[in-house]
Order: structure tokens, then sequence, then C-alpha cells
């Protein structure tokens, strides 16, 4: 199993905000995670939300077998096995119904993929969640132009260096994407390491 430092530090707090958005009343609540990454969050989740069903999705080949080995180890019945998904392709290549789904998250990918892939994430998440559903995504961001403390200065030119089309978002241009998709921002919650849990829910 892949384990990642910083995940192992922020489980915990994204826990406590995704937790909000199970509802415990509920039989199921159907969610996607997309780019799991090495499966430490989603194994988190769905110990701590028994009625979570989730589906965590992958490209790198080494992540995916990681989430596999999460779910075996901790016998996780509520954890579907990973499935490739590449958040740049049209919705529809994802293999989800439209509607289906009552939340979807994603951890730590905005700043570190091409902007395809954020427009692709929005636009999948209007189509497949149902209305009412969220989509919670947690990192950096700057506010309305404002990117704050200079570590995540620091940290956007460092990104932008190891590849040119990475870096932070703003949350005012994640606003603009969401209304495109038939969403619209919600919640913006402060979270440690100076990143931002932010809840856009559909229309």
């Amino acid at each position: 199993m892949l384990v990642a430092a910083a995940a192992d530090r922020n489980k915990e707090p994204i826990l406590g905000v995704v937790r909000q958005y199970v509802d415990h009343t509920a039989h199921t609540v159907m969610a996607l995670e997309v780019a799991s990454g090495t499966g430490q969050h989603c194994a988190h989740l769905a110990r701590a939300l028994p009625n979570l069903h989730l589906i965590p999705t992958e490209l790198d080949p080494r992540c995916l077998q990681s989430i596999s080995e999460y779910i075996s180890r901790w016998s996780l019945n509520n954890v579907e096995q990973p499935r490739t998904l590449d958040a740049s392709k049209n919705w529809e290549t994802w293999g989800l119904r439209p509607n289906s789904l009552h939340l979807i998250i994603c951890i730590n990918m905005i700043h570190i993929s091409d902007s395809s892939c954020t427009k692709g994430l929005f636009k999948g998440a209007g189509k497949i969640l149902q209305t009412g559903g969220v989509l919670l995504t947690y990192g950096p961001y700057s506010v309305n132009g404002i990117l704050t403390p200079q570590s995540n200065v620091d940290f956007n030119q460092s990104l932008k260096r190891s590849n040119p089309a990475w870096g932070i978002w703003d949350t005012s241009d994640l606003q603009t994407l969401a209304s495109e998709c038939d969403m619209k921002m919600e919640r913006m919650v402060d979270m440690p390491a100076n990143n931002k849990c932010l809840v856009f829910r559909k229309q």
C-alpha cells in the first residue's frame, strides 16, 4: 500500500467536512471519489461512514493497486474496486448514469492537473449528481484574486515551474465554471495547512 504523509495529516479534517454531507438516516449515500490517490482518504471515509458507498477512481496503475490493497486490508464492503477514470474525458466515458450520485469528492487534484481535468470534473458533476447533490473539492485556492499566505504563493510558483499547465485556481473561476454546469458554490471551509474545502451544490 502506498502512504502519503499529507493524506494522513488531512484525512481527519476532511472527514469532518464530508460527514456533514452524508445523511446518516439514509440507507445508502452514493459517492464518487475522483483522483483517489493512494486510497487513504476513501478507506478513512468508508470506515467512519458505513452508509457511504464509495467508488474510488484513478489513472495511475500504482494508485489503483494501492486502493485495492486498502480495501482488502480493512475489508471495506462499502467501497467498490477502483475504476480507471480520466477527468479530462467526457463524463459519458466514466461509466456512471446521469443524476445517480449524492456526492462527488475530489482531493488535491485541481492544482496538479491540466485545466481540462478541472473543467471535466465540473461538467461531469453537473451531469452525474442528483439535484441537490454536492461536489466537494479540497486543496489550496486563491480567493477573488488573492493568494495567501506566502507559502502558497511560493508553492504555486513551484507548481508552474514543474508544469506550466498546473497551478492554484481562484475560487471565482471555479464559481463561474460551476454556474456553467448547473451548480453553485454554497460554502468555503478553511482547513489546516492553508487549504480549503469548497462545497458546490447542483441546482
